[in-house]
């Protein structure tokens, strides 16, 4: 049999609160640091109470870094999942479990291969507190693996003595652990598997880091100089990040914060705070998941009417209501997009990197002030809380913020009689002031219910109708100003097109290339903000059916791009995924071959309407 190098997955079973996420990460970093390409996974339950907990790590010599599906080698130590565990390895693939005591009959599969190691019973006679037990046991495990995968001993002693740097009885407990699970794998098992690992030099440059601790960083450099929050995941690290890197870097000489970190008392007042400020002159900012959008919605509209900067960055999960807190999705779309009642619209932007977070966040101050309005960073649980292989955060020391149309005192003096929402330069942007720029004009001119153009109170209709329609002029003027989607053509000309976003893009692009091995070619366009720009619009019209692609069961961005550019629905195809896992490679070429294996037959409607 041909040894597969650095491409397979392997997942760990454990069970919530045993110490083993410090174990599992010590496993996917030394992947990392051996300079090969890895997408680790956390699947970790929303209570304490113990519950199932998993840790998906894919590792693809190509760089592919989505999904994929099936399970090559499975370390399951939680009894309570063991049933599911089982079957979820492929045939041929490996399934280590704690053989300190009898594997369970009703578990055993005769196309598969078992490795049975006593992990407790060797934690019990090495290490004597039961607390340190329970932890090494973990270490154990990951020094089975070492042997097993043919990992590099060196990096990992490295890693365990980096991670417990002063703490020398720690670091021998771990090399200890280490060590037994490596002996006993030499004692009984042929070794390495069919699959192992090989040190390449593909990373160079990379970083591993998360998406909500890249948003922190963005919004520093960003200018962000509030925060006001309200805790709820999968958002949480975005405001410890914030405040981490202030604490850092926003202190003057004297060590005295030049930052406010407010937790509010719900989410609704988060986002007032950050209007206020906003509106005062600050940057300001929240974080945020659905159920907090949904809060905040009554302050959005006031934004988006009143014309106010604010940046809100939304990690997405599994709704609707509560839904599932600790799994991901793409599903709060239509939520964000048009939040409030009335016509509204709020410019959304898509992030698919960690690298992205950091640039997209500071991006977004620019834009909400530019366009004086709220401005979303569309993130999402698998982006925000999980670890990924990120090109370095670059910024421009030269660089200076967008601050768009603010008139200085000097410019009230000279302008005569100032019109707050008056569009005096035809892109549908007024300007606006600092409270306190002058002692008479400008100071306090924002309303949130109708006026005309001099910020006046009216009831008037035709006033109210030229307002709105000012507002689309700006939403016009916001699509030459957001990101451009990017595009990329297949190697001969085709009519087929899939279009993704945020964290779909990896397995999408896996999926374009697996479809290309099989013939089938497909253009792909990847969505980085909404208003969509006239290359999306260009790109829908010269497609004969688009498949969209997206994590929500309702397909949520296809309405959107329905409604935004008036396209038939018909050409625009949906290829969903909606378990709160992200999606894989798989799962988009399934459907799209299986749209096309339809489409085929000649009276099939979709066809006779499409082509």
């Amino acid at each position: 049999m041909k040894t597969r190098i650095n491409d397979f997955i392997v997942r760990f079973a454990n069970v919530n609160g045993t110490g083993s996420a410090s174990a599992n990460y010590l496993f996917a970093k030394t992947i990392f640091r051996m300079g090969i390409p890895v997408t680790p996974k956390n699947i970790f339950p929303s209570n304490i109470q113990g519950l199932p907990t998993w840790y998906e790590v894919r590792v693809s010599e190509k760089g592919y870094l989505g999904r994929r599906e099936g399970i090559d080698l499975m370390i399951s130590v939680n009894p309570q999942s063991m049933a599911k565990d089982v079957q979820s390895v492929k045939p041929g693939g490996y399934f280590i479990y704690d053989s300190t005591k009898k594997l369970n009959p009703d578990y055993e599969r005769a196309d598969i291969h078992y490795l049975g190691i006593p992990m407790m019973e060797m934690a019990t006679k090495a290490f004597e507190d039961p607390r340190k037990r329970q932890l090494l046991k973990n270490i154990i495990y990951v020094g089975a693996l070492v042997r097993l995968l043919d990992m590099d001993q060196q990096t990992i002693r490295e890693l365990i003595s980096e991670q417990f740097e002063g703490k020398k009885a720690l670091i021998e407990a771990n090399f200890q652990a280490l060590t037994l699970g490596m002996e006993f794998v030499e004692k009984n098992y042929d070794f390495p598997l069919s699959f192992r690992l090989e040190k390449r030099n593909l990373l160079e440059n990379k970083i591993l880091v998360d998406g909500n601790t890249a948003c922190g960083l963005g919004a520093v450099y960003g200018g962000a100089t509030l925060m006001a929050w309200y805790p709820i995941t999968p958002s949480t690290s975005v405001a410890e990040a914030f405040e981490s890197f202030c604490e850092k870097y926003r202190r003057d000489e004297d060590g005295k914060n030049k930052y406010a970190f407010i937790q509010a008392e719900d989410e609704l007042a988060a986002m007032g705070m950050v209007i206020g400020a906003n509106w005062n002159g600050a940057r300001a900012f929240t974080a945020t998941s659905g159920p907090g959008v949904s809060l905040m919605s009554e302050f959005l509209g006031l934004g988006y009417f009143a014309e106010v900067p604010a940046v809100l960055i939304d990690v997405q999960r599994a709704g609707p209501s509560t839904g599932m807190p600790t799994r991901t999705q793409q599903s709060d779309l239509l939520a964000a997009g048009y939040a409030s009642h009335g016509d509204t619209k709020h410019i959304l932007l898509f992030p698919a990197s960690p690298k992205e977070c950091f640039e997209l966040t500071a991006e977004a101050f620019d834009l909400a002030e530019q366009l004086q309005t709220p401005v979303f960073v569309m993130t999402d649980l698998d982006l925000g809380m999980n670890d990924h292989v990120s090109d370095p955060f670059e910024w421009e020391k030269e660089r200076k913020y967008q601050r768009g149309k603010v008139l200085t005192t000097e410019d009230l003096e000279n302008i005569g009689k100032y019109g707050r929402y008056l569009d005096s330069d035809g892109d549908g942007i007024p300007y606006r002031t600092y409270p306190g720029t002058h002692p008479t004009k400008g100071a306090f001119f924002t309303r949130g219910t109708s006026k005309d153009e001099y910020a006046a109170y009216t009831e008037d209709g035709a006033a109210y109708k030229r307002n709105m329609d000012r507002l689309t002029l700006k939403w016009n003027t916001a699509k030459t100003l957001v990101p451009n989607a990017l595009i990329q053509h297949s190697d001969t000309s085709s009519s087929l097109g899939i279009l993704y976003f945020g964290t779909s893009t990896f397995s999408s692009e896996e999926a374009r290339d697996i479809l290309s091995e099989e013939g089938i070619q497909v253009d792909s366009l990847r969505l980085k903000a909404f208003p969509f720009g006239k290359e999306v619009e260009d790109f829908v019209e010269s497609h004969r059916v688009i498949f969209v692609i997206e994590q929500n069961r309702d397909a949520q961005m296809r309405k959107m791009i329905v409604m935004e550019l008036n396209c038939h629905p018909q050409k625009l195809v949906p290829v969903l995924n909606y378990d709160g896992m992200p999606i894989t490679a798989d799962a988009i070429k399934s459907q799209i071959v299986s749209y096309l294996n339809t489409e085929s037959n000649p009276n099939h409607e979709l066809s006779k309407a499409t082509v």
